[in-house]
């Protein structure tokens, strides 16, 4: 008798693991009608071009807005798919919820620099070196001017401007590199009145740290305006023009 017990036990927890494992994989019931999307951008604090509101037009645009269409009749992947192909999206997750909603999110292509060449180019570069297509938003970004050609910019800009705006000061500090026609690079700061010469970038992240060094021990002891160009390109040196 009490083997026949535990077998039933057994059996209907199974059944019941079963109902909640299926309720789970397909949250929307025979009959629930999605109430709407909600749409979130992945890459909370960083810089992009596209909004919530953007996401939903695509949405629109597309015939894909799930609200007001049962959630059995809701294509995740579809949406997932469609958004991804987007220029400005790098990926995106789509999944119903219990309460009749569907979420979107987004992971954004981020911008890290524009490059405006002295050839005519004019794009942006994503954190990945990738060419982003020209937009109409504006940004504040860091800008690349000067004798600037694709594999260069791919190569080195794209590399140059991550380690930049991965610490916080040099993202601050930093509006614009010159590119010189030898390929050694330029820095124009935002706080002082000079040029900060790099030569080629090689060895950044140290040159970097010289150059901090300077500014801490230096320049605010001898003024951020009394010197008109500081040459870093040189280990263990920096060499600065007065004005």
């Amino acid at each position: 008798m009490k083997k026949v017990v535990i077998i039933l036990l057994s059996l209907l927890i199974a059944v019941y693991l079963v109902f909640v494992f299926l309720t789970k994989q397909n949250p929307e019931g025979p009959d629930m009608v999605c109430k709407g999307v909600k749409i979130e951008i992945a890459q909370e604090g960083e810089v992009g071009f596209l909004t919530v509101e953007d996401v939903k037009k695509i949405l629109t645009v597309e015939q894909l807005n799930p609200q007001g269409l049962m959630m059995s009749e809701v294509n995740t992947r579809l949406i997932e798919e469609k958004l991804a192909s987007k220029d400005l999206v790098e990926g995106a997750e789509c999944y119903k919820a219990q309460d009749g909603m569907v979420h979107v999110v987004i992971k954004q292509r981020i911008p890290v620099i524009r490059v405006m060449g002295d050839n005519g180019d004019d794009y942006f570069l994503d954190s990945r070196g990738q060419r982003m297509p020209h937009t109409d938003y504006s940004c504040n970004l860091l800008i690349a001017t000067g004798h600037i050609n694709m594999k260069y910019s791919e190569k080195v800009l794209g590399p140059v401007a991550n380690i930049l705006r991965k610490n916080e000061f040099w993202n601050d500090q930093i509006v614009q590199l010159n590119v010189l026609a030898d390929g050694t690079i330029e820095m124009v700061p935002r706080v002082g009145d000079h040029i900060i010469y790099i030569g080629q970038p090689i060895n950044l992240r140290t040159k970097l740290d010289r150059l901090w060094k300077f500014y801490v021990y230096g320049l605010n002891q001898a003024g951020w305006n009394k010197y008109s160009y500081i040459n870093v390109e040189f280990d263990n040196q920096i060499i600065c023009k007065r004005k």
